[in-house]
């Protein structure tokens, strides 16, 4: 063996071989990729999306699979010490090199490092992949468990059959969930390489960074594995800067610390806070080039003793920040299909809608590498699940074993990045232990069992990313509380779902002041063009077979329904039933996250459920799958203004409960206009409001202007909804000290349903723009949520706007994946509907 070989890579992804030994029809499958997605290109599967051919394809993750390819080695590449690296294997396999088995694998989330030294050969190699089946593995580890451990209830929707992937280290949600499809995908997702050493291999590469007198101390951490004692070359190079040395190491792992001191850095800060500067860090192992980006900044959680009970809040920079998000899932079912241009695509979305933090929840996948790459470059932080959520799990060693190489591997992976804001232990397992009846009998067995595995999540946080805040769990009330915090307002965070699953008013979620809402949402119906690609034209109907198997929430589509007979009049046909549901679902998140912001500094986090979608389905997403924007997607834009002006009503003394919060239902008497400043200089605005009749007219019944504090919220005005007349509602607008306008908003004192809304004439003309195609919209009378869309992929400016007559509004046209339209394209597909055209 040569010791001056360099380091190189051998690709191994690309064409294999797929069969099983009980499904007699071999086909190719590329690699990266799943088997779903190479049944269905080669036409063995019918499209598991459509219709209900969920079950139809079910047959696929209960068939053993095998893959198989032969590739070629030089001999040059079999000169030196030589690694396998297979990443996110999905899930229990056995891997095979010519013939032999040398590894098991059984956790899709370890990326595993098989040394095959000697067991690659000159000329024609074979490496074969036998899957088994999860689901059975699943099955028996849990009849061999000592005491039951109940999978979640979420799997359990459309008569699909539960899985115990508790047991087994997967995406949970590939089971099902309560918006997903159960397709237990198969195969392998990440990175197929045969690397080639010299003396040793690149594990890791962390920095922790110390921030004082306008510098940043930077400690690099480097963790290299020797397969042999002896002495690497190893270098550091960032921001004109470098670093090397020879260095000793002995066999196995090895950790290498070097220091850089950045003087005058300049600071990464959240999106709509400031800038995005990233740093180059270069690291070089005996000739093995890793790079990483880095963004300079502090950030801690402040989390201490205050009047009402402890804060719960992000601060960055010395800045205490209100975090605006939602959270995120899987970006597809079919993971084949998840692409770094999907992941732009969708990102690309969120920060568009002024959010500056997302939560991977624990039910999902650690993403990939482009995507944290991609958070950085754009100022989205990431409040990070460990991927447990909704129920118990083992703790008996092998468990605990696999999770710890799973979570030291992905923390060490991800420690760098400046978007890791936050790790949590997991997603509402602690809630989960009163959810079963096994789990409610045995409470102290459950919770000693809880606790195993989340101490050992913690301890793990404090070894490898001590920088970094460990949360137990979301919501949690803090360390070591196994209460039930899912409602508790004055600590922690808080999972609010009253108002979904127990069908309340919007109104109720002013009877909430959480520190920081981590999860609540209302659903929708998907847009009717995505309907079409699933379902025929008798299916379209909210009871249908078809339609009810792209519900996945237990009587969904009764409780959209019911909702709108809450706030609308009934729809006329299935097509404005569809768009009502996403008014009502953008009703639903501006109600609770205009009312919680404006209670700042209480309430320093609003993250909704969900912002993207696996499958085509009904669910609580703003973004339709595929990345299309749904109506709640444009009001985000709109309520997560960092400058913004917002309505709270103010009832009556004898109309409020105990706590003086306002009874679910009673009318306001009064309206407070609140405006909410974001950013770190106080803004002067001066705000106009309107009382607008329905049928046209209007009156201001206010004009002022305002200096608000930076990183406040402060009352601006109050008016008595005793002034307003019976068809009246407010529209009011700020702008800023130059006149500008940053906002506009609506409130009205009535359900919609209580308004005569005449029918509304919305005239469109199209003109070429310095940046693209402008739409200027015109009404003859008030038209409420008007809302505009084309067929080609992208988004508007604005969207489900109030137009008023005599006003014309101008809207600009993102295109997406990269498109470009004209004005004429655009307009030959352009639709206009209000709110009166549902009636």
């Amino acid at each position: 063996m040569s010791t001056a070989a360099a380091y190189s890579v051998l690709e191994l992804g690309g064409t294999f071989r797929l069969s099983s030994p009980t499904y007699h029809t071999s086909v190719l499958i590329t690699l990266p990729g799943d088997v779903h997605g190479a049944l269905l290109a080669n036409g063995e599967i019918p499209d598991p999306y459509f219709g209900e051919n969920e079950k139809e394809v079910m047959w696929v993750n209960r068939t053993e699979w095998s893959v198989e390819r032969s590739f070629e080695a030089s001999a040059a590449d079999v000169d030196g010490y030589l690694t396998l690296t297979l990443a996110e294997v999905d899930c229990i396999a056995t891997i095979f090199l010519n013939g032999e088995a040398i590894a098991r694998t059984d956790n899709s989330f370890v990326r595993h490092d098989i040394d095959v030294t000697g067991k690659v050969r000159e000329g024609s190699n074979t490496l074969r992949i036998e899957f088994a089946v999860t689901r059975d593995v699943a099955k028996a580890r849990a009849e061999a468990h000592p005491f039951p451990l109940p999978f979640t209830k979420n799997y359990q929707t459309n008569g699909l059959e539960g899985i115990h992937l508790n047991f087994v280290r997967k995406a949970q949600c590939h089971a099902g969930w309560d918006w997903g499809i159960c397709l237990m995908p198969i195969g392998i997702y990440g990175t197929m390489q045969l690397r080639r050493s010299r003396l040793a291999r690149q594990e890791s590469v962390q920095v922790d960074q110390l921030h004082s007198h306008g510098a940043v101390e930077l400690t690099i951490r480097t963790r290299i594995f020797a397969f042999t004692a002896g002495e690497v070359s190893i270098s550091h190079a960032i921001d004109g800067q470098s670093i090397r040395e020879t260095v000793p190491v002995h066999r196995g792992e090895n950790l290498l610390i070097h220091g850089v001191r950045i003087e005058n850095p300049r600071l990464w800060w959240p999106d709509g806070q400031g800038e995005q500067p990233l740093y180059e860090l270069e690291t070089e192992l005996d000739g093995e080039r890793t790079t990483r980006k880095l963004g300079l900044r502090q950030l801690e959680w402040v989390v201490e003793p205050d009047e009402i009970d402890h804060t719960f809040k992000c601060r960055i920079n010395g800045r205490d920040i209100t975090m605006m998000g939602a959270n995120w899932i899987p970006a597809d079912a079919i993971p084949s299909r998840i692409t770094p241009e999907v992941i732009r695509d969708l990102l690309g979305s969120a920060k568009a809608a002024n959010m500056n933090m997302l939560r991977i929840w624990g039910g999902g996948q650690y993403e990939p590498d482009c995507f944290y790459d991609l958070c950085d470059e754009l100022g989205i932080l990431i409040w990070h699940d460990f991927m447990f959520a909704c129920m118990s799990y083992p703790s008996d060693r092998a468990f605990l074993a696999s999770v710890r190489e799973e979570v030291t591997q992905q923390v060490r992976r991800l420690s760098h990045h400046a978007c890791i804001a936050l790790w949590c232990g997991d997603n509402e397992v602690i809630g989960s232990l009163g959810w079963y009846p096994e789990t409610r009998a045995a409470p102290e067995r459950y919770v000693a069992n809880y606790d195993r595995l989340n101490h050992m999540l913690g301890t793990i946080v404090e070894d490898e990313d001590p920088a970094r805040r460990f949360w137990p769990s979301s919501p949690s009330m803090g360390y070591l509380d196994f209460s039930d915090g899912w409602h508790a307002d004055t600590r922690g965070d808080t999972h609010y779902w009253d108002v979904w699953h127990s069908a309340k008013a919007f109104e109720a979620y002013r009877t909430v002041n959480p520190r920081f809402a981590s999860e609540f949402g209302f659903q929708s119906f998907t847009s009717m063009n995505v309907i079409e690609t699933f379902s025929e034209q008798k299916d379209r109907n909210p009871s249908s077979p078809v339609m009810e198997n792209h519900q996945r929430n237990d009587g969904g589509n009764a409780r959209i329904l019911e909702t709108m007979t809450r706030y609308f009049r009934f729809p006329r046909d299935f097509d404005q039933m569809v768009f009502l549901s996403q008014i009502q679902q953008g009703l639903a998140m501006k109600t609770a996250i205009e009312y919680w912001r404006s209670t700042k500094p209480r309430c320093m986090g609003t993250l909704y459920w969900q912002i993207n979608d696996i499958w085509p389905v009904a669910s609580w997403a703003s973004l339709d799958y595929g990345g299309q924007w749904k109506l709640l997607q444009y009001m985000a834009k709109r309520f997560f203004l960092p400058v913004n002006v917002v309505a709270v009503p103010r009832h009556a003394e004898l109309k409020t409960n105990s706590r003086g919060l306002p009874v679910e239902g009673a009318a306001p008497t009064q309206i407070v206009l609140k405006a909410v400043n974001d950013t770190a200089a106080e803004v002067t605005i001066s705000l106009e409001v309107r009382a607008v009749k329905v049928g046209g007219g209007d009156r201001v019944v206010f004009s002022g202007s305002s200096a608000v504090g930076p990183d406040a919220a402060m009352a601006v005005a109050t008016l008595d909804v005793a002034d307003l007349a019976a068809d009246e509602f407010l529209l009011f607008t700020w702008r800023d000290a130059a006149g500008k306008v940053l906002g506009e908003n609506d409130y009205f004192p009535k359900p919609y349903k209580a308004y005569e809304l005449p029918p509304v004439a919305v005239s469109a003309s199209w003109a070429e723009g310095p940046a693209g195609p402008v739409l200027t919209l015109e009404a003859d009378k008030p038209g409420l949520f008007t809302t505009v869309t084309v067929d080609q992929p992208g988004y508007f400016s604005d969207n489900a706007i109030t137009l008023l007559p005599g006003r014309p509004t101008v809207l600009g046209f993102t295109p997406r994946h990269g498109g470009k339209f004209s004005a004429k394209e655009l307009a030959a597909t352009l639709s206009i509907r209000t709110l009166a055209d549902t009636f």
